[in-house]
């Protein structure tokens, strides 16, 4: 027989077993009732970060307190927000990816009262040329004027609210925008030019059984290196292809992504090119279209490399030849019309100071002004003006992809996969030579102007834009400044104007009429929507302490019944459709009566 043997202490040691019911440790292994209730919000895809909105019907007086989801589109704030905004995302590439016409409808005619008001726009401006040439005294003539400029703009008001889109003419305010030359670098490689065709439709291809297809690509577009680093790639069949420094590096190696000579690693062009990495992608796509001679349109995000440099993921429509579209990526810069920011005449602790009596910042040993930005700027224009900095593309790798395939829709998702993470999610930290990759960059972010009006402009010795008290450099508010996007700032989702037609207000409108004409006849009589919706109600934000508004708990909890009747009432109407609309119903039986 075994006998247990106790420590000198006489106090059995912890194991696994089960805690004792009742005690603390079993009372903390239960879960807490609100990440419960978070969890099955989730899991019925109900917001839970509601706006609680009241409704005022302006026919009957009637008020209520309804929910809105609070559209985030990062999970760490709400989850099914997030997944929902992922998902139209998807619909949205998927409907304008291989379209074989195009989705822009053709302008209607202009209305009559259009042409009126054009007309009236162009005697005005007539009458204002005319005046100019008339002798009359200046007094006069600025009376004149001041009547005519009044009638442009009221024409103007009634113009924006006809159908029709843009503005006749610009604002006279009299500054000259300022103009640089457009020619291209010397040192830039060279890029094949076309007429661009007024069309989006890629080209059709004729196999040789007859078949005809139209595909598309899936492009990935990179920046330059900046130094070595740490790599883990993959051969087509997942084989993991040796780093640089002989060794190979999986999917959780610490050193992944980090540099191979910290000391070499350039982190002052990985910063500049990260903050502008958005205007480089749109002087690339300009570029493409010159090259191919139509309006290539692309859907994709922008994401995190291991190694911390931004990249970005494409569906474009149609194909084109992968030489040009590497000889593209080698003519694409992106030139910076900046005064210069290579050196930094103060720093960070004694940077300049702001003197009330001159409005502007000066030195703080000699108490000189300094450079005000609009004579900074303007020796930019002249013609051996040299830019602050060129920022240029790395490496394009294009796919071509077929319509209808099992590759198409997970090439959708391959593109969409991280849009409810936050930029800096996916290259997350995990051992000390990352943090420190990242807090040197950051470092390089913090002293780097990153627009004109930047605090940081005070380092290198000019006075940003609209200068004003209280500007303290290496603490700007800007969003290139900040730990979450490391230096990026432009849109995460870029898609193009002639995509699909549609905005996603447009997608979502889609949605909803698809679940009411599913529904329809299975809703209740007040959930029925009318067309005078927005001109009957009036809506405005209430507050969360007004006593007719429930604590957020009790609207998630009726809002996760409402959503589990809707979902059952839809699949139950999906299986098993009715035969007879519900308007047919409704008329059978008011004759009845």
């Amino acid at each position: 027989m075994t006998q247990t043997v106790l420590p000198l202490d006489g106090v059995a040691p912890a194991g696994p077993s089960t805690p004792r019911p009742g005690s603390r440790a079993d009372r903390m292994r239960m879960p807490m009732a609100n990440n419960v209730l978070r969890d099955v919000a989730e899991s019925f895809g109900v917001c839970v970060r509601p706006l609680a909105i009241r409704r005022t019907d302006t026919h009957t007086g009637v008020t209520e307190v309804i929910d809105v989801p609070c559209g985030a589109r990062l999970a760490s704030q709400c989850k099914p927000c997030a997944e929902r905004n992922r998902r139209l995302r998807i619909q949205q590439i998927r409907e304008g990816w291989h379209l074989a016409e195009e989705p822009t409808p053709a302008p209607e005619r202009p209305a009559d009262d259009v042409v009126a008001l054009v007309s009236t726009r162009a005697h005005l401006e007539f009458d204002r040329a005319q005046l100019m040439t008339e002798k009359m005294t200046p007094e006069e003539r600025q009376a004149e004027l001041a009547a005519i400029d009044e009638a442009i703009t009221e024409v103007d008001q009634d113009l924006a609210g006809c159908r029709v889109r843009g503005r006749l003419v610009a604002c006279r305010d009299g500054k000259k925008p300022l103009s640089r030359s457009t020619r291209r670098r010397a040192d830039a490689a060279e890029l094949p030019r076309l007429p661009v065709a007024d069309r989006t439709v890629g080209r059709t291809f004729a196999a040789k059984d007859g078949r005809t297809f139209r595909p598309s690509t899936l492009l990935t577009v990179t920046l330059g290196s900046h130094g070595k680093v740490h790599t883990g790639a993959r051969t087509r069949r997942g084989r993991l292809v040796p780093c640089e420094c002989g060794t190979l590096h999986g999917q959780r190696d610490p050193l992944l992504g980090t540099p191979l000579d910290p000391q070499s690693y350039d982190y002052r062009q990985a910063a500049i090119d990260a903050i502008h990495f958005a205007a480089l992608l749109d002087r690339f796509w300009q570029n493409l279209r010159r090259a191919v001679g139509w309006k290539v349109q692309y859907a994709g995000a922008v994401e995190l490399q291991k190694r911390l440099a931004p990249h970005a993921h494409f569906a474009v429509r149609g194909t084109m030849p992968r030489k040009l579209m590497h000889q593209v990526a080698a003519a694409t810069y992106h030139q910076v019309w900046w005064p210069p920011f290579d050196t930094m005449r103060f720093n960070v602790e004694q940077p300049p100071i702001w003197d009330t009596d001159k409005r502007s910042y000066v030195d703080p040993k000699t108490g000189e002004p300094l450079l005000a930005w609009a004579e900074a700027i303007k020796a930019t224009t002249e013609e051996e003006a040299e830019p602050a900095c060129v920022v240029r593309l790395g490496k394009v790798d294009p796919r071509g992809i077929e319509h209808g395939t099992r590759d198409a829709e997970r090439s959708i998702r391959y593109v969409t996969k991280y849009l409810t993470k936050d930029l800096v999610e996916h290259a997350p930290v995990g051992s000390e030579e990352q943090q420190a990759h990242f807090d040197r960059l950051r470092s390089e972010l913090a002293v780097l102007p990153c627009s004109p009006r930047c605090a940081n402009w005070l380092l290198y010795g000019v006075q940003p834009d609209k200068a004003k008290p209280g500007l303290v450099p290496g603490r700007c508010t800007g969003k290139v400044h900040q730990e979450r996007t490391l230096g990026f700032t432009g849109r995460r989702v870029l898609i193009s104007r002639q995509w699909s037609g549609k905005t996603l207000a447009d997608h979502r409108a889609d949605q909803r009429d698809w679940i009411r004409t599913v529904l329809s006849g299975a809703l209740a009589d007040d959930e029925q929507q009318s067309a005078d919706t927005g001109s009957r109600y009036t809506f405005e934000l209430a507050k969360p302490d007004d006593p007719d508004v429930p604590s957020v708990r009790v609207r998630i909890l009726r809002s996760i019944a409402e959503r589990q009747r809707w979902k059952a009432q839809l699949q139950q109407l999906r299986d098993d459709p009715p035969t007879v609309s519900a308007n047919e119903i409704n008329n059978g039986e008011e004759g009845n009566e």
